[in-house]
């Protein structure tokens, strides 16, 4: 089965997260207006927010690749996946 463009696997969420939580730890510019200081806290609120600056190249069973549209992803799973993280 090859997964939709615009869908994310629960694997790619938890990879999101945690590569966006090291930028931000590094010191990458946060790009939601927060309080926080706890870098996986703020990757949550950009994930949320659809401001993850990131694109997911998934390698194919083929061996092609294929980009995933991001921006719809993240919706897609904000709306059917509310409040969990």
């Amino acid at each position: 089965m090859i997964w939709p463009r615009d869908r994310l696997t629960r694997f790619e969420v938890a990879r999101l997260l945690g590569a966006r939580a090291l930028q931000v730890s590094l010191g990458a510019p946060i790009l939601v207006k927060t309080n926080e200081t706890e870098s996986s806290k703020i990757a949550r609120q950009e994930f949320k927010e659809n401001l993850i600056p990131m694109t997911i190249k998934r390698k194919l069973p083929s061996g092609e690749h294929e980009i995933v549209e991001i921006k719809k992803a993240i919706e897609t799973w904000v709306k059917e996946h509310p409040g969990e993280f």
